[in-house]
């Protein structure tokens, strides 16, 4: 069968399983309370974001960059400490992967776009490891979807050819420039929805073991 093939799934985080991590929210919220200019912080956020998460400079240069470029009444931890506090898992689909994972006879892996501090925070505040065999973290590889290297390296570092594998990703873009490679990919809009496909991917004798089990 087709889908007996699959050995690995990717899954993006920010999006899927907890919200973006320095996302555009987070940043409004940082200029309110903060009492920043919003319009100047996008600015140089979009200037230089891009390198952090490919892990060129560090977080403390990123703020020195974006926030720190005028003198301010509040530290650096001060804001580093809100940044953090900003992560929230979504609804559902964390606690339901980290069992599901047990069972389901493929290998987990996330693809995610991050800095390094913010994603090495949210892989331990969140239980990441239980979920996942291996991170390809922008930051730590020196790349960023959508460039196509970033999926043949996971491909690679997890032997697997694209037909072995499925992607879900919450942004439209990127799911599609993983299905540009041959990988069978998913635009995620929903635990449900996303269950429900990976449901439906498990290796037959993995569903057979299953049911058995629940019927014992």
């Amino acid at each position: 069968m087709k889908d007996s093939k699959i050995k690995v799934c990717f899954f993006d985080i920010g999006g899927v399983l907890l919200n973006n991590g320095w996302g555009h929210q987070s940043r409004q919220l940082a200029s309110e309370r903060f009492n920043l200019n919003h319009e100047e912080m996008e600015v140089l956020h979009n200037f230089i974001f891009n390198v952090y998460e490919i892990g060129k400079i560090t977080l403390d240069d990123y703020l020195e960059t974006v926030v720190f470029n005028h003198p301010r009444s509040f530290s650096k931890q001060d804001f580093k400490d809100f940044m953090f506090a900003q992560s929230q898992a979504l609804p559902d689909f964390l606690p339901w992967l980290k069992e599901w994972k047990k069972t389901c006879g493929f290998r987990l892996i996330s693809i995610n776009n991050e800095g390094r501090e913010i994603n090495n925070y949210r892989i331990q505040k969140f239980g990441l490891h239980d979920c996942f065999d291996a991170f390809i973290s922008s930051c730590e590889v020196g790349m960023r979807k959508p460039d196509p290297g970033i999926f043949n390296l996971a491909m690679g570092i997890a032997q697997v050819s694209p037909e072995e594998c499925l992607y879900f990703d919450d942004r439209l873009m990127l799911m599609q420039a993983a299905q540009k490679l041959g990988i069978r990919s998913f635009h995620h809009q929903g635990f449900s929805a996303t269950r429900e496909i990976l449901e439906s991917h498990k290796h037959p004798l993995t569903r057979a073991l299953n049911s058995d089990q629940a019927i014992g």
